[in-house]
């Protein structure tokens, strides 16, 4: 009788990548480490390691999204404005063993009709203003697609709970873009912090130099007429209807309140990732705001919200302050003169 049993790394071998998406939901938690040779080797895949790609969004942060999936096998693309598409694909940063891929992709505006014509696709990322996000994600997690969705994850918090809701009934693999919670220096920044370094942690401050977009303004009045490459409506999408303007599309969107999520949902799911993720932190027992002008239309010009969080096993309880708008922490008397606190764009400021 033969008593061999197959190795860990026999076993990985018999694995497609669609199988290893499949068996790896349960356990992800928005990375998954995947050894080389199930991704196919040395500078090659079997074709039962390319996942099928539909990229929905290529303009902007969409163009990134979608060249960094461009090792997989994109059928599709989905933008409701044409000209983003057009300029996606002269773009010079376009790898050229790429582009025939992304000649090739079906091209659509509508992405219910790009779903229900493309019956082989495996994922979708989706690169859209924050207002569409829950939308366009909810329709391929009920179709059993793995979805890539950029930060913020949705418009309201209800989406999100939605979203996850029916990620965890449709048993698919998803990830929200939040680039930086792969980098290196989130992760030593949490090892510093977790050995000790600086001590107890009991006050962080968190800001940005967003909103380089307008806020606290009215909605403008003027109507202008749509571009021809844009779809208005498929734009709007879940949002009330209101007549387009360049002040809402194609990037100035995040300033308002029925499209975007303002300087603190769309940086913030960048920065204050770190010390949430660095500190362990939780639900907060009181948040306290204050802010310049905003109008019914548009989120404030810059706020400061302060957050008070209690204590965690062994690390002290800590307010977290979030700053945009140009306002800043008051500057630490041990900072030498002439360095700055974080950078242009912005940083994390803990205090141990």
């Amino acid at each position: 009788m033969n008593t061999s049993k197959k190795t860990p790394k026999q076993q990985w071998k018999k694995i497609t990548r669609r199988e290893f998406m499949g068996r790896s939901v349960t356990a992800a938690a928005g990375f998954m480490i995947i050894p080389r040779h199930v991704l196919g080797g040395k500078g090659h895949k079997a074709p039962s390691d390319t996942l099928n790609i539909a990229n929905v969004g290529v303009g902007g942060q969409g163009s990134w999204d979608t060249r960094k999936v461009s090792s997989e096998n994109i059928v599709a693309m989905c933008d409701v404005d044409d000209m983003q598409i057009a300029n996606f694909l002269k773009s010079d940063r376009n790898e050229p063993q790429h582009i025939e891929m992304y000649n090739k992709a079906n091209k659509y505006r509508d992405f219910r009709i790009m779903l229900e014509k493309e019956k082989n696709i495996d994922a979708i990322t989706v690169t859209t203003p924050d207002h569409t996000h829950a939308v366009i994600a909810m329709m391929a997690i009920k179709m059993g697609k793995h979805v890539f969705v950029q930060k913020p994850l949705t418009h309201t918090i209800k989406e999100a709970r939605m979203l996850a809701k029916a990620a965890k009934k449709a048993n698919v693999v998803t990830q929200m873009g939040n680039q930086g919670h792969a980098g290196e220096g989130g992760r030593l920044i949490n090892e510093w912090i977790w050995d000790g370094a600086i001590g107890d942690v009991s006050e962080a401050h968190a800001f940005t130099n967003r909103p380089i977009w307008p806020q606290g303004i009215e909605a403008p009045k003027e109507i202008p007429s749509v571009p021809s490459s844009l779809d208005w409506n498929l734009w709007l999408g879940p949002a009330p209807f209101r007549p387009y303007h360049p002040a809402y599309a194609p990037f100035s969107w995040r300033g308002w309140w029925d499209f975007g999520t303002g300087a603190l949902g769309d940086m913030g799911a960048h920065i204050l990732d770190h010390p949430f993720w660095a500190l362990k932190l939780g639900y907060p027992t009181s948040v306290q705001a204050s802010s310049t002008r905003f109008t019914k239309d548009s989120y404030p010009v810059a706020e400061i919200v302060t957050y008070e969080f209690p204590a965690r096993g062994k690390m002290p309880p800590v307010k977290l302050t979030w700053y945009d708008g140009g306002l800043m922490p008051p500057r630490p008397p041990e900072l030498e003169q002439g360095r700055k606190i974080g950078d242009d764009g912005g940083g994390v400021l803990f205090i141990g």
